[in-house]
């Protein structure tokens, strides 16, 4: 298993200047119906900014989550949905009040994650800590961890699952149960 991708330095330097600008159109009040368009540099047919990728944005201040909204599968090409995300982790993300414009002033890190697909995930024994992001799915329930989360909180495989429950709202064995659905992924990751 790996992505079955890679971006470019452009590439993943477009998407950070796009998260960036996302979220500086909304701390000014300003809503933005067109994303900006791709440079003509990466506008092509086989450019990975148009593959429909899952992705998410994380906001972090002083190391601590202050925002992170993504989407598990591509809806849209990937530089639209890196656009839309870094809007919602500012401004929509239930867990926090929407980013200020003073807290944007101190220069908060951002993190891009580009997710590869979904596939199901056979054997728990085989994930791997730091590479793996997980979903779950039971009992009408779901929650999703990116690969770096059970890095960042010092979780081994059996916490990472049991932490991946909890987040879910189901009891933490029930990624054990027959009726559970695992999905496993991998995710490119760097800083915007």
């Amino acid at each position: 298993m790996g992505t079955s991708f890679s971006l470019t330095g452009a590439e993943k330097k477009f998407l950070s200047r796009l998260a960036r600008m996302s979220i500086e159109a909304g701390l000014v009040g300003k809503v933005v119906e067109a994303v900006p368009a791709l440079p003509e540099v990466l506008d092509n047919p086989q450019s990975m900014l148009r593959r429909h990728l899952g992705g998410f944005v994380t906001i972090s201040i002083e190391n601590k989550l202050r925002g992170c909204i993504g989407s598990i599968v591509g809806q849209e090409p990937l530089y639209r949905n890196i656009w839309r995300m870094a809007a919602s982790a500012a401004f929509s993300d239930p867990r926090f009040p929407p980013l200020r414009l003073e807290e944007w002033r101190n220069n908060p890190e951002l993190e891009i994650s580009v997710l590869d697909e979904l596939t199901p995930c056979l054997n728990p024994e085989a994930i791997e800590v730091g590479r793996h992001g997980l979903v779950l799915q039971y009992q009408h329930q779901s929650g999703v961890f990116l690969p770096q989360v059970p890095v960042e909180q010092g979780w081994d495989r059996l916490s990472y699952l049991e932490n991946l429950c909890t987040k879910a709202g189901v009891p933490k064995n029930s990624w054990q149960q027959p009726l559970a659905r695992l999905f496993w992924f991998e995710a490119l990751v760097f800083p915007a």
